[in-house]
């Protein structure tokens, strides 16, 4: 049996493929990449490596030769009209190389979300099926390092989160866990067409978060609520990108629309217990 990972030195995927190593023998293991020098530490690991475009549908042909499980991650394009070109030249290049189950990463409770994005991954759903391809949908939370990363610091030394998500509810998820869940998912059986939310079942909320940064510093820190200029000027002011600050502000408005309220058990049924949001933060700190 073969396992190949697309995108496999993007972050989720080279936590993937650590995962796959703690399970299966590297030679069972295809690292597929854009760049073939990028990939060296993993070739070092006995991991092969292939170059694979989603713009080059040759390329992608030529790399799911013999592969038996494809893992293949949603790209990285802000063009979500030209991933949906991408990720279909993906779809059938799978086909025509006979690869026997796809695993893809989308969004979790995509057919309800607020997020554009979400219409790229119901649509490259939709093509897998028509390959007729055994599938595994992994359907993911946002990341909580979006939300818990070093960023924190900043908003310790002011004493507040600024953000415009109100009270909106987060069920968010560490990459690792996902990684381990699509590496636990590509090594058993019993997952083939079956599709999974993989969300956390402890949802939080920025105020809780503002709470946990007041216990882990010693400073009292809280939530400033701001409208969605507000905050996407906040963070142009502070030196982020200005497509950047535009997109974050975007989903903390849909999170204060409920978009990521939703919790489901299929994430701490794949891989056990899910860190909690306090030792994410504790370890984003450390870090």
């Amino acid at each position: 049996m073969s396992i190949a990972v697309t995108g496999a030195t993007g972050q989720l995927g080279g936590l993937v493929i650590q995962h796959l190593l703690k399970k299966v023998p590297a030679s069972q293991i295809i690292a597929i990449v854009r760049n073939v020098e990028k990939a060296s530490t993993l070739a070092d690991q006995g991991v092969e490596v292939r170059h694979g475009d989603y713009n080059q549908p040759e390329s992608l042909q030529k790399a799911f030769a013999g592969v038996s499980k494809l893992l293949f991650i949603s790209g990285p394009d802000s063009d979500n009209t030209l991933r949906i070109v991408q990720h279909a030249n993906v779809v059938k290049a799978a086909r025509d190389a006979g690869v026997k189950h796809i695993a893809y990463t989308g969004y979790a409770f995509a057919e309800e979300s607020l997020i554009p994005l979400a219409y790229v991954d119901l649509a490259t759903e939709y093509a897998i099926r028509t390959t007729n391809t055994p599938y595994t949908f992994l359907r993911n939370a946002l990341y909580t390092d979006f939300f818990v990363n070093e960023g924190l610091r900043a908003s310790i030394e002011s004493g507040a989160i600024v953000t415009n998500a109100g009270s909106g509810i987060v069920n968010s998820v560490t990459r690792n866990e996902l990684a381990l869940a699509a590496a636990t998912v590509l090594t058993e059986e019993g997952h083939e067409n079956k599709t999974y939310n993989l969300v956390s079942n402890q949802p939080w909320t920025f105020d809780e978060l503002a709470q946990i940064l007041s216990e882990v510093s010693g400073k009292k820190v809280v939530h400033q609520p701001v409208s969605f200029e507000e905050e996407k000027n906040f963070l142009v002011n502070a030196g982020v990108p200005e497509p950047f600050a535009e997109i974050t502000a975007a989903i903390y408005d849909a999170i204060s629309k409920g978009e990521a309220s939703k919790t489901s058990d299929d994430l701490q049924k794949l891989i056990g217990s899910l860190t909690p949001l306090k030792e994410t933060v504790k370890q984003a700190l450390k870090n």
